[in-house]
């Protein structure tokens, strides 16, 4: 299994939303390096779910319920999207600050490539953040 950390926009897609609805689809990532990362991604594996722009932070946990398929909003088939469904929601949501200071997520891909929408996340980096999930800061 693979971990993933994927980052949305609020007003695109809010966490609420994808709770409600039971699935997430993210439509209108156009990023050459996302797209090799949504198709790398295979079922059951576990996705981060980062909510970008207001509360920046890692607020719940995601599955990948479908593989890569070409975009439907894309003229582009080469464009990817997934589809997920959520698995957890963080009781302690962890904010970038907090990401910034934790010694173990220094060199975690989301400080160094913050504009990437997808982006792969190793095992030590998953396992921090879902201890850090479950404690307070």
């Amino acid at each position: 299994m693979q971990h993933w950390l994927i980052k949305f926009a609020p007003f695109r897609t809010s966490w609420s939303e994808i709770i409600a609805r039971g699935a997430f689809t993210p439509r209108g990532i156009h990023s050459a390096e996302a797209r090799k990362h949504l198709g790398s991604m295979r079922l059951g594996d576990h996705v981060l779910f980062y909510q970008s722009q207001q509360d920046q932070s890692i607020i719940g946990l995601l599955e990948v319920s479908k593989e890569a398929y070409p975009d439907p909003t894309s003229a582009d088939p080469t464009w990817l999207t997934c589809d997920f469904k959520p698995l957890a929601t963080f009781s302690h949501p962890i904010s970038l600050k907090t990401l910034k200071n934790a010694t173990s997520l220094r060199d975690m891909t989301i400080l160094r490539q913050p504009r990437l929408a997808v982006m792969p996340v190793s095992q030590k980096h998953f396992e921090a953040i879902c201890e850090i999930s479950t404690t307070k800061h």
